[in-house]
């Protein structure tokens, strides 16, 4: 995606509508699906190259996204997460947004936005499906936001789809 803005008003307008604005799109969300029976795996890179390992994150509640730059409620949904991240800031909380788009490009160029207006403190780990060395054992998910909530032992106790819901920050903060 190659933008021109001839100003930075354009481009904070331009950002603003795109990524931070909510939308009136409306999806399900599905909480309590049942559970995988193994304990997810993910691993690979995230996209500033640092090495990735779902269970490092061990001892503390995880919400893993499955999400795409194309997906208007996805990227709604991120003031949401973001804000909540940094108010868990010092908790024993992490979140990871693993991106499903089909070029990295398209990340990367929302990733770019995103540096410019969002503060490091509401950053989270990003995550590719298509870096070379990802995995995962959580198999693909036809709609968009897909999440998964863990516990601190790494078990997964609530799986959404669609918007995630209201209830998904209590049932978090049950957990810590």
């Amino acid at each position: 995606m190659n933008l021109n803005f001839s100003t930075k008003r354009h481009f904070a307008a331009f950002a603003a509508a795109l990524f931070l604005t909510p939308a009136f799109a409306q999806t399900s969300a599905t909480p309590a699906r049942p559970a995988p029976a193994t304990l997810p795996q993910i691993e690979g890179k995230t996209i500033d190259g640092t090495p990735f390992n779902l269970s490092t994150l061990k001892g503390k509640v995880v919400l893993v996204m499955f999400w795409s730059t194309g997906c208007a409620v996805c990227r709604d949904k991120m003031p949401e997460l973001r804000s909540n991240y940094a108010g868990w800031a010092g908790k024993p909380f992490e979140l990871v947004a693993i991106s499903t788009d089909s070029r990295v490009q398209e990340l990367l160029d929302y990733e770019r936005i995103i540096s410019r207006i969002v503060p490091m403190k509401q950053r989270f780990v990003q995550l590719w499906t298509g870096e070379t060395g990802y995995q995962d054992n959580l198999g693909k998910h036809s709609m968009l936001p897909a999440a998964y909530l863990l516990d601190k032992t790494g078990k997964v106790v609530e799986r959404y789809v669609g918007r995630i819901p209201p209830e998904a920050w209590d049932r978090i903060a049950d957990l810590l």
